[in-house]
């Protein structure tokens, strides 16, 4: 009885390893993705400022040319 006991703490054991390696390999992935979309999320920002910086400033050449009208 005492054997069977023991056998079932270690199949326990085993399987709580198990599951901290597969947690563990989880959470590499998911701070793998985390930076990627930080990454990306930065470029992002990036074009979209460049993008607002051109567009104000074509709305600047407009408003010139309807004056000039």
């Amino acid at each position: 009885m005492e054997n069977k006991a023991i056998q079932q703490l270690e199949q326990q054991v085993d399987e709580l390893l198990n599951a901290s390696r597969r947690i563990r390999e989880e959470n590499l992935l998911l701070k793998s993705q985390k930076a990627a979309w930080l990454s990306e999320r930065a470029q992002l920002v990036d074009k979209t400022n460049i993008a607002r910086q051109r567009i104000e400033k074509m709305v600047g050449r407009l408003k010139e040319l309807d004056e000039e009208l």
